[in-house]
């Protein structure tokens, strides 16, 4: 048996991308799984394909920019399995634009996703870790967190901020409470977020961009077992990673 057997584990944003290959790995580790999205059709596929390899899970769709989705979430799952090991807040959209473009609906919909998501995820997750004084919560950040490029003004700003409250996070409560915090800043990755891209001058200039082979999911999922697997004593405060050939 493995240190991240039987573990609880909620995952948000679990039906493609960084949060699949995440939910795969950690299967594979022995690991209780609580898959969230919206997409029901993709989680029932990713349930039936973990419990054909002796996977526990527990599925229920949910839209992260809603606190009462989130309780009934925590709810679930300590009805289930009576504990939450780890929370990792995987959901994200990513419709970049300039900002002279004022595309503001777009703007409002990254903000609730990606971090007012987030925020109310560890809100609905923190009362029962701090209880046991134990728990880890992982926040799936972006090198759009440490730096600025033209039409990510506002998707930076929010990884910004997500970064910032990782670190809050890990000053009030990790140093007191021992509930771990990590934030893991992937580069650029093969997933689905660019599909969220309708401003034309950003697909523009994203078509003349120099190639960079691109991260595979597997390679955050793995980032995100070593963050796991730790000792209790040791935190993995950060993960860096990117594309060999990825300059910023």
């Amino acid at each position: 048996m493995g240190t991240l057997t039987d573990k609880v584990v909620i995952i948000s944003g679990a039906s493609s991308g960084i949060g699949e290959a995440t939910a795969r790995a950690l299967a594979a580790e022995g690991c209780r799984l609580v898959l969230a999205a919206r997409r029901m059709k993709r989680l029932i596929a990713l349930k039936e394909s973990l419990e054909a390899q002796g996977a526990q899970c527990l599925v229920m769709q949910t839209d992260v920019t809603s606190q009462g989705q989130w309780k009934c979430l925590v709810d679930k799952t300590l009805e289930l399995w009576g504990q939450i090991d780890v929370l990792i807040n995987n959901a994200g959209i990513m419709p970049l634009s300039y900002i002279k473009n004022l595309r503001i609906e777009e703007w409002e919909q990254m903000i609730d996703v990606n971090l007012k998501g987030a925020l109310y995820g560890v809100a609905a997750v923190l009362p029962h870790m701090r209880s046991r004084r134990n728990g880890h919560i992982i926040n799936i950040s972006s090198t759009a967190g440490r730096w600025l490029f033209d039409g990510g003004a506002v998707y930076c700003a929010i990884k910004f901020a997500l970064n910032a409250f990782s670190e809050g996070f890990r000053r009030e409560i990790t140093a007191s409470e021992g509930i771990r915090m990590t934030l893991i800043e992937p580069g650029i990755t093969s997933t689905e977020l660019h599909l969220g891209i309708k401003d034309p001058e950003v697909l523009q200039a994203g078509s003349n961009q120099p190639p960079v082979q691109p991260l595979m999911p597997e390679d955050i999922a793995q980032s995100v077992v070593y963050a796991l697997s730790q000792p209790a004593h040791v935190n993995i405060n950060e993960v860096l990673v990117m594309p060999t050939n990825q300059k910023s």
